[in-house]
């Protein structure tokens, strides 16, 4: 393989790299916590884009909880975001584990 038969595949792994980026940003996974008292929607590069709280749990006394479930609802849909982006980028590389692509 020359030199420029191997640069044009880099440039058309890029090109794909930024077609898939751009699929992720418009995918959505949510997080959920408390049953689903708390859900947290994020796109697929992990970006929080709406946060849906049941009416009961805002109250003065269930501040603390409240707090605690939005923290487990975001970082379960953060990790489900995480995972989206490794299937999506496994499909570019065939499977291949490519450090640093996500």
């Amino acid at each position: 393989m020359n030199m420029g038969d191997l640069m044009k595949q880099a440039q058309q792994l890029q090109e794909k790299l930024a077609t898939v980026q751009n699929d992720l940003a418009s995918m959505q996974v949510t997080g959920s916590a408390g049953a689903g008292m708390v859900i947290a929607t994020l796109n697929g590069k992990g970006e929080l884009l709406e946060l849906t709280i049941e009416k009961a749990m805002v109250q003065e006394e269930n501040i603390k909880m409240l707090q605690d479930l939005i923290v487990a609802a975001v970082n379960d849909g953060l990790n489900k975001a995480k995972e989206l982006g490794k299937s999506e980028m496994g499909r570019l590389t065939g499977g291949i584990n490519i450090p640093g692509l996500f």
